[in-house]
């Protein structure tokens, strides 16, 4: 696949949500045009009273596109094309976004329009290829592929795609010669018997398909996906091989987030009638939408790749409007652009009959804490909590949101749960125990808190998050602060960029009396956390020991204009302060060579 990455990046420049020209107008918030453009359409406005109203939805798709909010943008440059039909830079984008967002006819009509202007996009031909193939049109979308130029076409997506118009033409063998092609690439083996192996499942050659199938089955460097299993377990059940169905799904297993998928299929497949489980690849379109979902996958896993994949991922849907594994991946790529009602509302159109049903809900809520909607998330959890009491995914993420609603003792009780259902542990088991240990110190009940913090010290092998919390919370009750000391330390040496950590070493050092260190980490913790309402009063509780008041002061009153997020803040004693001052502090014990010694393994700041 390396040899192909240089020709996919150029296929970046499709404009479709962060083109060139939407940095340009990012940063100068204007439209770009040219100074000949400018001009004509200055004098269009003056001739046609009419060309402001398709020049402000111009503006209006615009500030839509950077918002991407890609359905109405594609609107308002159809309004605006309405009056400039000519303008191709505007045409080609509009066929972009318009299949971005699976409106695939329209995409068509207009990628054709385009085509008959000059316009080389192989992606017109793409498009007008799967609507097409989804018309039943199959010459004219083999026609369409084949003025597809490039070897990543070439040798990748047209094989792919036009195998299965050749399958839908009942051209077997020419279906069949046309996806050997990429055999030739060792990285795509994988992709190579996969779609092999269902062309011939779908051709009724089930020895050949076998074959195929049961390279991927047998070698362990080889990929199995979810879909993947779907598909061979479903040729095994109607093949009269369901033990071998049973045997690949349950070899599967994953104890964290689609651990219900793989269950959900596993129990498919054990009740499974081999005398009515009918073929997933029930047509070529089906299998026309499963190599699109091949191409979006692939183009995935490039950094660069994620516009390409969009597309894809769209016509993959449009050409098998049931396809629940292709909502997932649509909703993945939405997520990664931040994206998160969107992705929830394609979320939204897999029915509860889906065996990935259990683990969308879960991705919803997620995305609900993306989005802030905490109150949501909880709702959604709590149901499904009901449903699934000894889900582990689903408490703890329950017992996270509900942590974040201040609801810590209920917290708790999730957390304990997702922790009894752990079969073994792994490298992640100790952000359990550092979460129930917050929540339990956070409803106050320190000594459960300490312990599940030392747990999750002892499991995370030292990780600074815990090392930090821990640390800091000694330092609150005056309880071993030597320890608390060198934990912080230890913490900053692993993130010194990380504004919680630096405020606890600042705040160490103010508890030890060293009020010039405190002021140096903390200014570096404000400048990191400009908006945090606890370092600006640490920070201000400093300057007032080193004789800055006026500093001091300015520091208070802004903490007074922040909300708090710590709980720790007083804001009445903040306004005393601001007031009267504050007395002359008294450092806590501590034994100088024990301090010393942490002190000693303090990272020097870089300049």
């Amino acid at each position: 696949m390396a040899k192909y990455i240089s020709i996919i990046v150029a296929l970046l420049c499709l404009g479709l949500f962060n083109s060139c020209v939407d940095k340009e107008l990012q940063q100068d918030n204007v439209p770009v045009t040219s100074a000949a453009e400018a001009s004509k359409t200055s004098e269009a406005k003056q001739a046609d009273p009419e060309r402001p109203v398709a020049y402000g939805a111009y503006l209006a798709g615009r500030v839509a596109h950077l918002r991407k909010d890609f359905n109405n943008a594609a609107d308002f440059y159809i309004v605006s094309l309405q009056e400039d039909s000519a303008n191709k830079e505007l045409l080609s984008r509009v066929y972009i976004i318009l299949a971005s967002e699976g409106r695939i006819p329209e995409a068509a009509e207009y990628a054709q329009s385009s085509l008959k202007q000059g316009d080389t996009n192989n992606f017109i031909h793409i498009i007008m290829a799967t609507d097409y193939m989804v018309a039943g049109k199959h010459q004219q979308a083999l026609d369409s592929l084949n003025k597809m130029k490039g070897a990543v076409y070439e040798e990748f997506i047209t094989p792919l795609m036009a195998s299965w118009v050749y399958a839908g033409m009942g051209q077997s063998e020419q279906a069949l010669k046309t996806v050997d092609i990429l055999k030739k690439e060792p990285n795509f083996k994988s992709l190579y018997h996969i779609q092999a192996g269902m062309l011939n499942d779908y051709l009724g050659n089930i020895k050949e398909a076998q074959k195929h199938y049961e390279v991927i089955v047998n070698e362990e460097s080889t990929e199995m996906s979810f879909r993947t299993l779907q598909i061979i377990a479903n040729f095994y059940i109607r093949n009269g091989q369901k033990d071998k169905a049973v045997k690949l799904v349950n070899k599967y297993n994953d104890d964290r987030l689609f651990v219900d998928m793989l269950k959900n299929l596993a129990s498919n497949v054990a009740n499974a009638d081999p005398k009515t489980t009918k073929p997933i690849l029930e047509s070529a379109n089906i299998g026309f939408s499963e190599s699109l979902f091949s191409i979006a996958s692939n183009m995935r896993q490039l950094s660069s790749g994620t516009d390409i994949a969009h597309i894809f991922i769209c016509l993959s849907i449009y050409s098998n409007p049931k396809y629940d594994i292709g909502r997932l991946l649509l909703a993945d790529i939405l997520e990664s652009r931040e994206m998160y009602a969107e992705a929830n509302a394609v979320y939204d159109e897999i029915p509860p009959s889906s065996e990935s049903y259990n683990s969308i809900q879960i991705k919803k809520a997620a995305n609900y804490v993306m989005m802030q909607d905490y109150k949501a998330a909880e709702i959604l959890l709590t149901s499904l909590a009901e449903d699934n009491p000894n889900s582990f995914q689903i408490n703890m993420d329950l017992g996270d949101v509900l942590r974040i609603n201040g609801k810590y003792k209920e917290a708790v009780d999730y957390y304990s749960k997702a922790i009894s259902s752990i079969k073994r542990e792994d490298s992640n088991t100790w952000v359990l125990y550092y979460a129930r240990g917050i929540a339990y110190e956070q409803s106050g009940n320190w000594k459960k808190a300490e312990a599940d913090l030392k747990a999750a010290l002892e499991k995370s092998q030292n990780h600074y998050y815990v090392q930090n919390y821990l640390g800091y919370s000694w330092l609150k009750r005056k309880e071993n602060i030597e320890d608390a000391f060198t934990l912080i330390v230890d913490a900053y040496n692993q993130s010194p960029e990380d504004g919680h950590i630096t405020d606890s070493l600042g705040w160490a050092f103010y508890q030890l009396g060293d009020y010039n260190n405190a002021v140096t980490y903390l200014e570096k913790a404000s400048e990191s956390e400009p908006a945090n309402a606890l370092i600006n009063a640490h920070l201000g509780d400093a300057y007032w020991q080193v004789g800055r008041k006026n500093e001091a002061i300015f520091q208070w009153k802004h903490t007074l204009k922040m909300t708090d997020d710590s709980g720790e803040v007083d804001m009445k004693e903040i306004e005393q302060k601001i007031t009267s001052g504050m007395k002359k502090a008294t450092p806590l014990p501590y034994n100088p060579e024990l301090i010393k010694d942490a002190l000693s393994s303090l990272s020097a700041d870089e300049e």
